[in-house]
């Protein structure tokens, strides 16, 4: 690999970097001295830049992994469906209909109101997460080789240049996107339900409040930065939540990888904690898909709660 000659520090670097493509300004100087003397579009060749290009940049690894794995769901789950018979089973029939009863199952016991969409979208979800972490069990070093490769060889980069995080929730442009689109879902079911002044209501009137009107009044103030505070917290929490703990996973396999560097005694070593992370790291990336697809449910659930208990 091209980062064989990186430092430590460097190697890990490399590996929690995105591959950015973005717009630098006339008269950016990169670190080996090159100045642009136009603004132009270019692939980002450092942490630095890929910051420096602000909002006009892109992922191109994150994007693209999300979508093809996007892809890869909604292929194999409308081609089970297409296919699906009231006879014998296929083994991928029974997995899926186990999937969906289990989506079903919670949606039914976490929502008592009727939303035809939410199923589908919870299944999304759960199915979804759980795929863009199970890139975390890839071998650390070959997705971005192949990348640095094709980089060298085809595209003429630098492969020093040529960065590859190959798993999507470890970004926290694809976690705290998904938790905003979930967020802009309770919003508009809060309003739906509640109607505006339902919904101001219980950001102003909750958790103090007095029959007396001139009370009532110096509590608005209060209770809007409380509820306000709590209603922000959902979307963020459940961001944060899944980045945080698959970030912190993807650094301990790098951590492990570099020990193969090491001599052959902490190189075998290091073989044998990486499968035992890896078997419980199934665990972590199942339970992280089915957090994120509870708590949208249960945050949905609560926009419809019409009830005055808070």
């Amino acid at each position: 690999m091209a980062s064989e000659n990186l430092t430590t520090s460097s190697y890990i670097q490399h590996h929690l970097t995105n591959l950015t493509f973005g717009k630098l300004p006339a008269g950016y100087e990169r670190a080996d001295g090159e100045v642009f003397k136009d603004s132009a579009w270019t692939l980002a060749h450092s942490g630095q830049e890929a910051a420096d290009m602000g909002l006009m940049a892109i992922n191109l690894d994150t994007m693209g992994w999300s979508l093809i794995l996007g892809v890869v769901f909604f292929v194999v789950f409308r081609g089970v469906a297409k296919k699906a018979t009231s006879g014998v089973p296929s083994g991928m029939q029974n997995f899926v209909e186990l999937v969906v009863e289990f989506v079903q199952d919670n949606v039914k016991s976490m929502f008592p109101y009727k939303n035809p969409m939410l199923a589908p979208m919870a299944l999304t979800i759960l199915v979804w997460v759980f795929l863009m972490n199970c890139m975390d069990l890839i071998a650390i070093d070959l997705l971005p080789l192949i990348a640095q490769k094709f980089g060298e060889y085809v595209l003429g980069a630098d492969p020093h240049h040529v960065f590859f995080k190959v798993v999507p929730s470890t970004d926290p442009n694809i976690t705290l996107g998904m938790a905003f689109f979930v967020f802009i879902l309770i919003l508009f079911y809060s309003i739906r339900e509640k109607g505006i002044g339902g919904f101001l209501g219980e950001l102003c009137l909750h958790p103090f409040s007095s029959k007396n009107m001139a009370v009532q009044i110096l509590f608005i103030p209060i209770n809007f930065v409380l509820e306000f505070v709590n209603l922000i917290a959902k979307p963020v929490s459940l961001g944060l939540r899944l980045f945080g703990n698959m970030y912190a996973g993807e650094m301990i396999f790098i951590l492990i990888a570099l020990m193969y560097g090491a001599g052959l005694l902490i190189g075998t070593f290091g073989g044998a904690l990486q499968i035992i992370w890896a078997l419980f790291h199934i665990l972590i990336i199942s339970l992280q898909a089915f957090i994120f697809m509870v708590l949208t449910i249960v945050y949905i659930s609560m926009s419809y709660d019409t009830g005055e208990e808070h």
